[in-house]
């Protein structure tokens, strides 16, 4: 027993010092790509100078209003692809468990039977001359031991810690998608709303205007074609009701689903009601990268990937194995456990692959394949962020300036329809004319919801695109 710890220690020593002398050189640190993040990632020729960033605000300061923070709350704490994506994040971290323990030994112990008997038509057999039965009784305790000398478990387990904090990043990506879907949803069920309003004040006004022209016909100042051309425009604003009403039936089941809830109505206030902070002014996030879910996804799966790579190098390396195996067996089951029947073993080597190293070599390669994938994926993802950023802050900052100049539109629409049937009233101008200035003036009066639905999804993509929604 003395000569076996004497081996043991010196096992160890050994693995120690190859450990030491080697694994540094063989397993690289991860250190972040310096030309990911260029200084212009994103267009800032449009922003304040004493802006803040929107990055870090909470979603509850962006959208105050009490009706849209409940379906917020719910979705985040009902949604489908939310807990999809924390069972991810538990599986991810199970498999960290995993490789931590790699480090341990590997311990089996377990009773076993051999029953054996010898052909007497062997060589064996012929010497002994008749046939013989042999049973065997044995309970074995085996213990493993795999040292690290190259790294190759320590590049798994970052590999793994990298991966977990990926699923971390992907549940807070899930989260801001969401947020921001029901968001835009709401906006969109508000817009629509305040259409609805404005179609079915124009069916009424369009029903009037050919009750006007019947009548006008009948005192012999109109023709059929006028009576049959407002006809027409009454029925393509009933029409535009009917589309309307649809798209806000199938809107309301979208955000159901958003909630995990069956299709319901959903309770809502006005478009109007709707208020930005005035305190949120436009802003660019120094600290992007940090923000961003989808960023820092981006940058563990690179590192994972970086890791995998470290561990398929590692690969080409000796691996440093002790085996040990000690136990009581016995041909007798009476005698198993007697001090006779007691039995140990200890190996330790290194082993070199020869035969498969094409197979190792293959691992690596596509390691490296992957790490490029990872790190273009990488570069992809911060020049999208870049892209959502300078998309967002355009559309944010000239909506009041659009909207303004829709309204001043509108006005001359609504005058150029007063002024049209005034003059057909007098037989001084054709009826088409006043149809036309009507169809402009719903035209006009939709875009300007339009643009305030804008206006309010520019808020939300441009919080989503700095990182802050998942909060």
């Amino acid at each position: 027993m003395k000569k076996l710890s004497i081996y043991i220690k010196g096992t160890a020593f050994s693995v120690l010092t190859l450990a030491t002398l080697f694994s540094c050189n063989i397993r690289k640190e991860y250190e972040r790509p310096k030309e990911i993040t260029p200084e212009n990632l994103f267009r800032t020729d449009m922003l304040p100078k004493d802006s803040s960033s929107m990055a870090a605000l909470s979603w509850r300061e962006i959208f105050t209003d009490p009706i849209l923070q409940g379906y917020i709350e719910k979705g985040v704490q009902n949604n489908l692809d939310i807990r999809i994506a924390i069972q991810n994040y538990e599986a991810a971290e199970a498999y960290l468990k995993q490789s931590k323990a790699a480090y341990q030994p590997t311990v089996s112990i377990g009773p076993n039977y051999t029953f054996q008997t010898q052909s007497v038509n062997t060589q064996f057999g012929q010497i002994i001359g008749e046939r013989r039965y042999i049973n065997q009784f044995d309970i074995t305790a085996t213990i493993g031991f795999e040292a690290d000398i190259w790294g190759k478990l320590k590049a798994q387990e970052k590999a793994q810690i990298a991966s977990v904090w990926g699923t971390i990043a992907a549940h807070k990506a899930v989260k801001n998608d969401l947020i921001a879907a029901i968001a835009s949803s709401y906006f969109q069920l508000l817009t629509f709303d305040q259409q609805k309003k404005i179609i079915s004040k124009t069916i009424v006004i369009r029903e009037s205007n050919l009750e006007t022209t019947k009548a006008l016909k009948e005192a012999g100042i109109l023709t059929e074609v006028a009576v049959q051309q407002s006809e027409a425009v009454v029925y393509n604003a009933k029409a535009s009701l009917i589309d309307i009403e649809t798209q806000i039936q199938i809107l309301e089941n979208t955000m159901s689903l958003l909630m995990a809830e069956p299709s319901r109505v959903i309770e809502r206030s006005t478009l109007e009601a709707q208020k930005i902070p005035s305190e949120i002014a436009v802003g660019y996030s120094a600290s992007l990268l940090a923000n961003r879910p989808d960023v820092m996804r981006a940058e563990f799966n690179l590192m994972n990937a970086f890791e995998l790579t470290n561990a398929a190098k590692a690969q080409f390396y000796p691996t440093f194995k002790i085996t040990g195996s000690g136990g009581v067996q016995s041909v007798d089951i009476d005698h198993l456990f007697s001090i006779n029947s007691l039995f140990a073993s200890v190996v330790g080597g290194l082993a070199q692959p020869l035969i498969n190293k094409r197979q190792i070599r293959t691992n690596y390669d596509v390691s490296l394949a992957n790490k490029e994938i990872a790190y273009l994926n990488f570069r992809k993802t911060v020049l999208t962020a870049g892209k959502e950023v300078s998309d967002a802050i355009r559309v944010f900052t000239v909506q009041d300036s659009f909207i303004d100049l829709k309204t001043k539109e509108l006005n001359a629409y609504k005058n150029s329809v007063n002024f049209s049937q005034e003059l057909v009233n007098y037989g001084m101008a054709n009826y088409l004319e006043v149809l036309t200035a009507n169809v402009n003036a719903l035209n006009a009066e939709l875009n300007i919801s339009n643009a305030q639905y804008n206006k309010m999804k520019a808020v939300v993509d441009l919080y989503k695109a700095l990182g802050g929604g998942w909060r």
